[in-house]
Order: structure tokens, then sequence, then C-alpha cells
């Protein structure tokens, strides 16, 4: 067959338009009735009974689930945590403890003076607090504080006071609950639903709080354990351990006021968890030890003097004897905020 000529183009362009135009005009028909015949199979498309009978024979007799908002095994065990507490400062390590499978970011504030100051917390950044000092309540935070409100459930300028010494991420969701004694807030607990939308379980974590502030006002009316003088709270963020943050003394109060510059703390405390983070990196045997024997300093002595010189050198012997900066974070890394695990020290 010989190729076209040039001259018959022309003619082949006149039959292709028409064609084309028929072409496409029979595959829009041809779509229209298919879709047409799916959505009418679509329609009839439904299970009749004989299969829903095979169905429900074969999945046997109903099982009863629980109603969305009912109390979940995790809760129990929070509860059985709160109530095998020890100390008051034993107490509030178990309520965090015992949040932490109920919400995605708890924090403990203790009261005194009028002033919340951070204590321990769980989720949030790892260098809380991001600021030093205390918090001074909001209106709306001081009507909890003074039994005005049972919670606080709203953003608002409390929780914003709050958030600032732990996150720059405000959730979408919280509340804010206070630990009482005798009629007595102490203690300020904020929850809330982290990068969720809303807390799960915000009752829950109500009665978790009524539980804890019962068995604070038992263990305040009857201790077995003799007084001691525990660790001030320092002002590092919390680690992966499930120790908190801080230790709070017996009386559940905060540090008293003292007079040294925020940025020569902060600065002394950075390089305490520096050299004490290197002992826990260098000598994890000796540590895991230390946790069930509760002999740290014998296990490490020579290592635990080598970082306190270091430490020393830096910021002088009387700024640690004043403050106790080294050892409280030695306490709160190394020894799970449990200052008898530490063992006798020849430090002041």
């Amino acid at each position: 067959m010989s190729a076209p000529r040039p001259e018959d183009q022309p003619n082949h362009d006149a039959l292709r338009g028409p064609l084309e135009t028929w072409l496409n005009q029979k595959n829009q028909s041809l779509l229209e009735e298919v879709i047409a015949t799916w959505q009418l199979a679509m329609d009839r498309f439904h299970p009749d009974e004989a299969l829903l009978a095979k169905l429900r024979e074969a999945a046997g007799p109903a099982q009863a689930h629980p109603q969305d908002g009912s109390c979940p095994p995790a809760f129990a065990a929070a509860l059985d945590l709160v109530e095998g507490a020890t100390s008051q400062s034993d107490l509030l390590k178990r309520l965090l403890d015992g949040l932490a499978p109920l919400v995605e970011r708890s924090a403990l504030f203790i009261l005194k003076q009028g002033l919340a100051s951070l204590y321990a917390h769980r989720g949030y950044e790892a260098n809380a607090p991001l600021k030093p000092g205390a918090v001074v309540p909001p209106s709306d935070l001081e009507s909890v504080i003074q039994g005005l409100g049972r919670s606080l459930r709203k953003k608002g300028p409390g929780y914003s006071a709050l958030l600032s010494v732990l996150s720059s991420y405000e959730a979408q969701d919280l509340a804010i609950l206070p630990l009482r004694h005798k009629r007595k807030a102490l203690a300020l607990l904020l929850v809330d639903s982290g990068l969720r939308q809303k807390l799960d379980h915000p009752e829950l974590v109500r009665a978790l709080v009524l539980a804890a502030s019962a068995s604070l006002g038992s263990l305040a009316a009857g201790k077995d354990e003799p007084s001691q003088s525990l660790p001030q709270p320092i002002g590092a963020g919390t680690s992966a351990s499930s120790a908190p943050t801080q230790m709070v003394p017996e009386t559940i109060a905060a540090p008293p006021t003292v007079n040294l510059d925020p940025k020569t703390r902060a600065a002394a405390e950075r390089l305490a968890r520096v050299l004490v983070g290197d002992v826990e990196l260098y000598f994890p045997e000796k540590v895991a030890q230390a946790h069930s024997q509760g002999n740290l300093y014998t296990l490490l002595r020579d290592e635990l003097e080598r970082s306190r010189a270091t430490f020393v050198e830096r910021f002088g012997e009387d700024l640690e004897a004043q403050h106790r900066i080294f050892t409280n974070t030695i306490v709160h890394q190394l020894c799970d905020g449990d200052a008898s695990k530490l063992g006798r020290t020849p430090w002041p």
C-alpha cells in the first residue's frame, strides 16, 4: 500500500473530527450506563436474614463490653499505689506513677506563702522548669486554692501560669486539682491532654486526687517513721526514670526563699546534672546496685568525690554547703529521689 499523498491530508483531517466526536459521545453514554448499573446494584447489596443468622450463630453469645468511661484496670492499680504510700513524699511519687497510664502530661506544684513551686512533672519538656522561681496564682487558680471550686477545667490565666514553667505547647484539655489536708490546699496537680484532643478520664483523675488527699491526712496524723530532713527541691528537669523530678520535704512545703541569683543557680544545676550524668553513664552497674542496697556513696566514693571537687572548684564550697545543689542532683538522678540510698557522706 502506498503512503498517503500530501494532497490527501485535508480529507483525513475532515474525517477525524466527526469520528472523534462520535466516539466521545458513545464513551460518555457507556460510562453513564455503567455508573447507573453499579449504583442500582449497590442499593441491593444488603445481607439477607439467612446470612445474618449464620453470622450470629458463628459469633456465639454476645459479650458484655465495658461502656465508654468505665473504670479501667489502670485506675485500680493507681489506687493500690496511693494506698501503699509510706511517707508524704512517697505518696506524691506514687500519685504521679498512678496517673501515668491515665493522662498524657502531669505536674505537681507545692503551695506555700501564696506561691506555687514546681515539685515534679511527667511528659513535659525534659529541661523543665523552663524558668526559675515560683508562680503567683492568678484569680481563677486562687479560687481553686481557696476552695471556691473543686477544679479548674478551662484554659485561662491559671493554666497559662503553671504551663509557663513546663512547656510552650498548650494542650486542648486540662484539669487542675488541689490536694488538701484539713481543708487547706497543700499542692496543685496539673494534668492535660498533650497532643490529644481531650482527657480520657478526668473524673478518675479527680477520684485519685481525693484518695491521695485522704492518704495525705493519714500520713500526717500518724507517721511511723522518724522525722528527717529531706533534700530541698532542685530545678532540674525530669529524666527517663520513673522518679519525680524533685524531692519534697516531709511537711510538703516548698523550699525557703534563698538569695541565690537565678542565673547562677541555673548554671550550677546544669553543671551538676552533667557531672552526675557522667557517673551514671560510666558506672551503671554500681548505680543499679545502690538502688537495691542503698549505699551509693560507698560504691562510688572516688567518682563522686572527683565530680564534687569539680563542682566546688567552679562554684565554691559555700554555695554547695548552703544550697546542696550537687548533692540534691545525685539524690534525684542516681537514688530515685530517696536520700537514704546515698548513704553516709562526709559532706555538710
